[in-house]
């Protein structure tokens, strides 16, 4: 089937309905989009109903106009979160890993789960580490560990409450009051580890990157083979916590943030 013709049409009308609005026609009518998107009036009906039920649009109830709804500036601010992200850490992470020779990830909480979005490799890189956009359980890994610990008690509660903890080797914490208690001990020291628990051999230490709310958005680790990272776990994990730091700042983390 050519390229072109893989597009669903609904989802194509959907997504020009949604790019007719801009800062200069916050609001429209039900007319006005019939008329710039040369559809139908009851197809723009069907159209405005299932974003509206989305959130991705909202009617005014005075007026009857409508306009873009919560849910598309809740997806704004997620992707301008991950481009000041992005923009915020990759020198921090470069010289992370000139220091240390190894692998530097950054990882965001999905659930219970991690997701890397960002990586520079070591120079000895090992086939093992995950690929950007793949996913881990959050209790076996340094920054899934570390983005857990900084949750409030009552969501890790909520989350605890039911998970079966999986064991990817013998060292994996697989009891929730153990997990539970690692935790809250890398809470009060500002980091996390990883000691042979997603795979054998390898270990990491990450630390939380905050933004301008004092708020964990992300966690960067520096993983590597046991018999090169052990001998100097003190001095990386020293340069994980400023590394952090460093990219908190950027993104507007001070001793004292901002209110919420």
């Amino acid at each position: 089937m050519p390229e072109t013709r893989r597009t669903l049409s609904s989802v194509q009308n959907a997504a020009r309905l949604l790019k007719t609005f801009t800062s200069l026609d916050r609001e429209l009518g039900v007319t006005e989009l019939a008329h710039r998107l040369g559809l139908g009036k009851s197809t723009v009906h069907r159209l405005l109903a299932t974003l509206a039920e989305e959130q991705l649009i909202e009617q005014d109830p005075v007026s009857g106009r409508y306009r873009l709804g919560l849910a598309v500036h809740e997806l704004g601010a997620a992707a301008s979160t991950a481009t000041d992200l992005h923009a915020a850490a990759l020198t921090p992470m470069s010289v992370l890993r000139a220091r240390t020779g190894e692998t530097v990830q950054i990882a965001v909480l999905d659930g219970r789960e991690v997701v890397y979005v960002e990586r520079l490799d070591s120079p000895n890189t090992l086939a093992l580490f995950l690929e950007v956009g793949r996913r881990n359980d959050a209790h076996v890994t340094g920054t899934g560990k570390c983005l857990l610990s900084f949750l409030d008690e009552a969501t890790l509660d909520r989350m605890l409450d039911g998970w079966e903890l999986r064991a990817q080797t013998p060292s994996t914490i697989t009891d929730p009051l153990a997990l539970k208690k690692e935790l809250a001990r890398s809470r009060r020291r500002g980091y996390a580890t990883n000691l042979h628990e997603s795979e054998v051999g390898v270990i990491s230490v990450a630390g939380p990157i905050r933004d301008g709310h004092n708020r964990v958005i992300a966690s960067m680790s520096v993983a590597g083979p046991a018999e090169r990272m052990e001998p100097v776990m003190e001095r990386t994990t020293q340069a994980v916590v400023e590394a952090c730091a460093v990219t908190s700042r950027r993104l507007g983390w001070t001793q004292n943030p901002r209110p919420t």
